[in-house]
C-alpha cells in the first residue's frame, strides 16, 4: 500500500505539515508506504485549457503537477492537505489538483481519498467540501473520520494543542488503511465495477 500526501500549505513545518505527521505515523504502524510532497512557495500557475494535455498525456507547464503525475498514478490513496483561505483552500493547491486531475489519464476509480483542512476557526467544512470534490468526479471512494477532517491552530505549532484534531488525523489514517486494503482484497476477487461509455450532455439548444 502507498499513500501520496499533497501538502499544500506554504509553510514548510507549519500546522498542516502537522496534521500529516500524525497520519503519516499511524500509516507507518500499519505498513502503508508514504511520500509527501509540498507545495511549499513553488509557483504553481493554473490551467488555460490548451488540450495539449490530450495529446501529450500531461500538462503543458512542466512543473510539480508533471513531477506528481506519476507518484499518483501509482498510490493506493491520495491526501490532500490545505489552510483556509477565505473559506477555501490555497489557490496555488486548487490550481495543482485542477491540472493534475483533468491531464493525467490513467484510471483513477478505486483510489480512496481524503481532504484535511486546518485553520484558526472557520471555513473548514467549505474548503473540505471544496477538495472532497476531486475525488467524487472520478470514481475515488472518500475516506472519512470521527468528524470531519480538520484540525486547528493559527501561529506555527497551535496544532499540537488541538488533541481532538489530532486523534481525528489518527482515526483517518486507520479508516484510510482498511479502505484501501479492503479494496484491494475486493479488487482481487471481484474485479472493478463495470463502466459505460461515457454520455457527455450539455444544455446548451
Amino acid at each position: 500500500m502507498n499513500v501520496l500526501m499533497i501538502n499544500g500549505s506554504p509553510r514548510m513545518d507549519g500546522n498542516t505539515s502537522i496534521a500529516l505527521k500524525e497520519m503519516e505515523k499511524v500509516f507507518k504502524e500499519e505498513g502503508v508506504e508514504t511520500t509527501i510532497v509540498s507545495i511549499g512557495t513553488k509557483t504553481i500557475r493554473g490551467c488555460i485549457a490548451c488540450g495539449k494535455c490530450y495529446e501529450s498525456g500531461k500538462c503543458v507547464f512542466d512543473d510539480l503537477v508533471n513531477e506528481c503525475a506519476p507518484l499518483f498514478e501509482k498510490c493506493d490513496g491520495l491526501v490532500v492537505a490545505s489552510p483556509v483561505y477565505y473559506a477555501s483552500a490555497n489557490g496555488s493547491l486548487i490550481s495543482l489538483l485542477d491540472r493534475l486531475f483533468y491531464s493525467t489519464h490513467f484510471d483513477k476509480r478505486m483510489k480512496v481519498g481524503a481532504a484535511v483542512c486546518v485553520a484558526r476557526r472557520g471555513g473548514l467544512s467549505a474548503t473540505f467540501d471544496e477538495l472532497n470534490k476531486y475525488f467524487t468526479i472520478c470514481g475515488m471512494p472518500v475516506a472519512s473520520s470521527q468528524y470531519w477532517n480538520s484540525v486547528h491552530g493559527r501561529k506555527i505549532g497551535e496544532a499540537m494543542e488541538d488533541e481532538e484534531g489530532l486523534q481525528t488525523m489518527r482515526t483517518l489514517a486507520r479508516n484510510m488503511t482498511f479502505l484501501m486494503k479492503s479494496i484491494a482484497l475486493g479488487k482481487e476477487i471481484y474485479g472493478l465495477p463495470e463502466t459505460e461509455e461515457t454520455i457527455a450532455t450539455n444544455f446548451v439548444r
